[in-house]
């Protein structure tokens, strides 16, 4: 694992550099991007750098300098040759009085690299009982306060899967706990729009670009029951086929998430920066 703090690559990156009154330590007040990366280059990383500065906007903090971020990532992967990794940039407040208020220090800019193993070419996914809130001052937002995506997460493996989709307020499919999902109803590739609260997915965005489909606001329950496919995005699953549902088996893969996950390897290797 290789950490840039605040400007400078760590020694031991082991080491304890946070301050205790970090305000992203002790509220969850940042944001964050993970990006993969290929044989040591980031991909998609001005689309991540993009929505890394939308979304510090939308929790109020200060515009990041997005050329320290991109010094950051070129010396932590400096002589990186893995075949696969993934940086996390994270952004929080900085130090901070013990609450929910902010201090008036300077952020706090980490940029960490480790290797990653290939996601399996399926998966199962279950249904959770909680809710995303569309309506939330931070919906759409990627912050580091991830403690409902932990818990469904838990539910999710204590029942056979690797991932918990939610719905939102509304009933409707808005997304898994770091994917966008996918799925074909009557041969139409269709995905929740981002009115849902669900995250606008740099792979969401390029799948929507490369393969095409309809963005829609469907009842999750209506969607389980009449899908004939459907498969999960990220960064780092790519496309990958949903083989299980809850207690509903489905094509593994299914012809359209097939297509789909051979467009995405068609056009991944033109332009690592999309």
């Amino acid at each position: 694992m290789r950490v840039w703090f605040n400007g400078s690559l760590l020694d031991d990156p082991g080491q304890a550099v946070i301050g205790v009154t970090d305000h992203g330590f002790t509220v969850g007040d940042g944001v964050f991007e993970s990006i993969k990366t290929l044989d040591g280059e980031p991909f998609a990383l001005t689309r991540h750098l993009e929505r890394l500065a939308a979304s510090a906007a939308g929790l109020g903090l200060d515009e990041p300098d997005l050329d320290l971020v991109r010094r950051g990532v070129g010396e932590v992967l400096e002589g990186v040759s893995d075949p696969l990794g993934r940086l996390r940039i994270t952004l929080t407040a900085g130090a901070a009085p013990m609450g929910s208020g902010r201090g008036d220090g300077p952020a706090t800019l980490v940029v960490a690299y480790g290797a990653l193993a290939r996601a399996a070419a399926s998966t199962a996914v279950v249904t959770v009982p909680w809710t995303r809130n569309e309506h939330a001052a931070t919906a759409g937002l990627k912050t580091t306060s991830y403690a409902d995506n932990v818990i469904a997460l838990a539910h999710a493996q204590a029942h056979g899967a690797t991932e918990a989709i939610f719905a939102n307020t509304a009933g409707n499919l808005c997304e898994g706990t770091g994917t966008n999902v996918f799925y074909v109803v009557d041969g139409e590739l269709r995905t929740p729009s981002l009115a849902t609260g669900c995250l606008a997915g740099v792979t969401r965005a390029l799948v929507l670009e490369w393969c095409g489909a309809i963005e829609v606001d469907e009842p999750l329950a209506d969607v389980v029951e009449q899908m004939s496919e459907a498969f999960l995005v990220s960064t780092t699953r790519d496309v990958q086929a949903i083989h299980r549902w809850g207690d509903r088996d489905l094509p593994n893969p299914g012809p359209v998430t097939s297509w789909c996950a051979e467009q995405w390897a068609a056009h991944e290797p033109e332009n690592m920066d999309p």
